[in-house]
């Protein structure tokens, strides 16, 4: 089975009458949308047809630009020194950034005008795009002026977007020294992360400690990348008048702070439920002083089974068609359609990541598949992504979009069918492997993301006053580890390059891409327990639920499911659920003596 992807269904190449007649196309577009806002936005009669025209407008653009830049941005996934892909991205950007004055004129025009709920109820039209209209008025209040907006748009092509294209090269192309029995090789770096996995210990060890000192040829250059990102962030985020970088990224997640705080609270008071967890997989595993890094992906148990790729494909449909035929047969189709990059090469990014393609109604998969249980959930989880975007393909692209918190609740949901699945299924000695597996997908979720949480909120404090050193950003890392692990973990094996290693802190325009994995997660277990105990009337709603993402902040459409995020009781009860597992999971441990 075909472990590459096709990109065709987007174009054949660049050189195809398609992409060429697309990119003449929104040219045309865009030239036709600056001209038609210029002679329309300055004045405030006939809003209600001005506002149809821009729509229908930034609709057509954002289909094409969409479609346009997603070709270059996968090719160049897998294929990170393909110059022409790279090229063409970098053009295409230069051209979007074309858009920013007229989206600023319309979001003054919006902004400027005092009867909005009125003249968005005197059309259908419009009242189907309300969410997205009432939200640019709520944002103008962080609009600058329309220079400035179209400098910063520009100015980022050469400032963050640069840094983020030069960091993604330096870890795509990263090779690690390490030698494996006997002879020494040069093996891209998701290869050997992946050896984290391995029952051999040794390995994982060796492996761990070639990481790291690969990270030494690139640690200078992704400290720049990281400090000129970081700093442009800051710079931009205290000019439109946001408290920082994390209100920004609250106000653009559409979820306010009491939400974040309710999670984080309880997130704290469950850290040492997690440390036990820890302590028990070291001893198990003969440490004496709480678990290294390099054993923190340690397999457990008798679970050594290895699927192939085909493999992996029927036991995710099979499982899936327990929620729904729905799911099962979007994922069939999804394997079968060759939506998945599944096969781990040299100059292809690491993890796992899926793109929706909306203006084709369809997904786009990237992984690194080595046949473990744990990718074969890894893919399991990106095909929830996946499935998220098949329940918004027939709204509109501007109500296709959602919030960062809400985007992990279908993939982490679609990760628990598989999961509980597997442990249903499994004998006692397999239950072992797949609790320790899933606890330790829940672990990283809420205690690694909680600690580069602490990283990049130290990170943004310290880079207000300076550029950041290399030992500076290794020292905070540590430090926010060691408060996150507590002492679950053996502090002389920590990971002090993980700022290297996570590309979510080379983005600048996705700040604090880490708490909403936690929200996710936690979101997730709570609507699998409304799933357990609903099951004939939970499919229909859920579906409707992940449609209308795009268009309802955290709070109202968390309502949809009868959930308030405002009470620390939800989040309680949501990891109450995984300290049942790690209390089970010592059971298990303990009985094995």
């Amino acid at each position: 089975m075909d472990m590459k992807w096709s990109l065709d269904e987007l174009y054949t190449s660049f050189n195809s009458k398609e992409y060429q007649q697309d990119l003449k196309d929104f040219d045309e577009q865009m030239e036709n949308f600056i001209k038609w806002t210029e002679e329309n936005l300055n004045l405030l009669n006939n809003p209600k047809e001005k506002i149809s025209e821009y729509l229908n407008r930034i609709i057509i653009l954002s289909n094409l630009s969409s479609k346009l830049m997603a070709y270059p941005r996968l090719i160049s996934s897998v294929e990170a020194r393909n110059e022409i892909a790279l090229k063409h991205l970098d053009k295409l950007q230069v051209k979007y950034a074309e858009i920013t004055k007229p989206s600023v004129q319309f979001k003054k025009f919006i902004n400027a005008l005092d009867n909005l709920d009125e003249i968005i109820n005197s059309s259908k039209s419009l009242k189907k795009h309300s969410f997205y209209l009432n939200e640019i008025k709520e944002k103008a209040q962080y609009l600058l002026s329309e220079e400035k907006e179209i400098l910063i748009s520009k100015m980022k092509n050469t400032g963050s977007k640069a840094w983020t294209n030069l960091q993604n090269i330096l870890s795509s192309t990263l090779l690690v020294n390490i030698e494996i029995d006997g002879e020494l090789k040069q093996l891209p770096l998701p290869v050997v992360r992946n050896m984290a996995h391995n029952k051999d210990e040794e390995l994982r060890k060796k492996a761990y400690e070639a990481e790291l000192k690969s990270y030494e040829k690139i640690e200078e250059s992704s400290a720049a990348a990281l400090n000129g990102i970081k700093g442009e962030v800051l710079t931009i985020s205290n000019m439109r008048g946001f408290e920082s970088p994390l209100d920004e990224t609250l106000v653009n997640s559409r979820m306010d702070k009491e939400t974040l705080d309710a999670m984080l609270s309880a997130i704290e008071e469950f850290l040492p439920v997690f440390h036990k967890y820890y302590n028990k997989k070291a001893q198990l595993l003969g440490h004496d002083n709480g678990l290294p890094f390099y054993d923190i992906f340690a397999p457990i148990g008798e679970m050594n089974k290895t699927y192939t790729f085909t493999d992996a494909r029927k036991y995710i449909v099979k499982n899936f068609k327990t929620f729904s035929d729905k799911l099962a047969n979007f994922a069939d189709n999804a394997f079968e359609k060759r939506w998945i990059d599944a096969e781990p090469r040299e100059g292809k990014r690491g993890g796992a990541f899926c793109s929706n393609l909306h203006p084709i109604k369809e997904s786009r998969i990237l992984s690194n598949f080595n046949g473990s249980f744990s990718n074969v959930i890894t893919l399991a989880h990106e095909l929830g992504h996946g499935y998220h975007g098949f329940c918004l393909k027939d709204e509109t692209i501007l109500n296709s979009r959602y919030p960062m918190p809400i985007a992990e609740t279908a993939s982490i949901f679609c990760e628990t069918i598989v999961m509980n699945a597997a442990l249903n299924e499994a004998t006692k000695e397999e239950q072992l492997s797949i609790l320790e597996s899933s606890i330790q997908d829940a672990s990283q979720v809420i205690v690694d993301i909680y600690s580069r949480f602490l990283f990049e909120t130290e990170l943004f404090e310290k880079r207000k006053d300076h550029s950041l050193s290399v030992n500076e950003l290794k020292e905070i890392m540590l430090e926010a580890q060691k408060k996150a692990y507590g002492n679950g973990l053996d502090h002389n094996y920590l990971h002090p390059y993980m700022w290297v290693n996570k590309p979510h802190y080379y983005y600048g325009e996705r700040n604090f891409y880490n708490f909403p994995y936690a929200f996710g997660l936690l979101f997730s277990k709570g609507l699998y327990v409304e799933y357990l105990d609903n099951q004939d009337t939970f499919v229909e709603k859920y579906d409707h639920f992940l449609g209308a993402t795009g268009k309802n902040n955290i709070v109202d459409v968390a309502k949809l499911m009868d959930i308030d995020v405002h009470s620390p009781d939800f989040f309680r009860n949501s990891l109450k659920l995984i300290e049942k597992d790690i209390e089970k999971f010592v059971e298990l441990v303990d009985n094995l003596k």
